[in-house]
């Protein structure tokens, strides 16, 4: 009698299972139904991006607070990344090219586990290559994606100073949202794409500079001034930068903070929203 009352429990556990499976199927594509919505209500106001890079980092950030129980964070995190980026898709088609030229394994699994398999992957040789293709895509509602790992470039390339010129493309992101050390698609990647107005987020800018003369300071000398030199690379006259800095500051405050040479420029090239670190 208690192998049957056993075998129902069971039976009632899984029915719950399938409940809770079509309920979700469900808002999902109620979900989509709102999709359709917006599509309309954009249309009526003249458009706009369909990339909300600030908005989807807030999401994630309030995701992963109220996280607990036995499914794995990494899971979840997957799962609404690959749900935002489809419905993005859905909203207003785009690709995402990314520069594998540092080898395709671990850019390929960031790529899959943040914009999943419907959103078109295309890999390109250098990180030069993936920017023009991003300059060059003419996809309404912001264009496609680009993905440049951070810090694993050949050190001529400076692709950053690229990301300079008046109208092209910029840094709107960066991944993974959530860090941690165990994170299945945690290499550093910078998103970019043509410019976004109204939907950037500023928690932190990035900007390229060159350093006339000697080469540039060491590390210390930019965290010491609440920046972060995130690559670098030498020139005929001097050095070539990537600079993170608070995303509050304008080219002349960074400017000053650095004490950058007279014949030395700064060119902001994006922004991102501020990382969240997970216990």
């Amino acid at each position: 009698m208690s192998q049957i009352s056993a075998l129902e429990s069971l039976a009632e556990l899984r029915e719950e299972i399938d409940r809770i499976d079509g309920e979700m199927h469900n808002l999902l594509m109620e979900r989509g139904e709102i999709i359709d919505r917006l599509i309309m209500v954009k249309a009526r106001q003249g458009g706009g991006s369909a990339f909300r890079p600030g908005r989807e980092a807030d999401m994630m950030r309030a995701i992963a607070a109220r996280h607990h129980g036995r499914l794995p964070l990494d899971t979840v995190e997957s799962i609404w990344r690959v749900i935002i980026s489809t419905f993005t898709f859905v909203q207003s088609p785009y690709a995402v090219h990314a520069d594998m030229s540092g080898g395709d394994a671990a850019m390929r699994d960031s790529a899959r586990f943040h914009f999943g398999f419907t959103v078109p992957l295309l890999g390109h040789a250098s990180a030069a290559e993936t920017i023009e293709a991003v300059a060059v895509s003419e996809r309404p509602g912001g264009g496609d994606l680009g993905m440049l790992r951070i810090g694993r470039h050949a050190e001529d390339e400076k692709w950053w100073e690229r990301l300079g010129a008046e109208g092209g493309p910029k840094i709107i992101a960066r991944l993974p949202f959530v860090e941690r050390p165990d994170h299945p698609a945690g290499t550093p990647v910078f998103i970019i794409s043509r410019p976004l107005a109204e939907a950037a987020a500023r928690d932190v800018a990035l900007y390229s500079i060159l350093w006339p003369g000697a080469p540039a300071p060491d590390d210390a000398y930019f965290h010491a001034s609440t920046c972060e030199c995130l690559a670098r690379a030498t020139t005929a006259d001097g050095s070539s930068l990537l600079v993170s800095a608070p995303g509050d500051w304008s080219v002349e405050k960074l400017s000053a903070a650095l004490a950058l040479p007279p014949r030395g420029a700064a060119f902001c090239i994006g922004s991102h929203a501020e990382r969240f670190a997970l216990a």
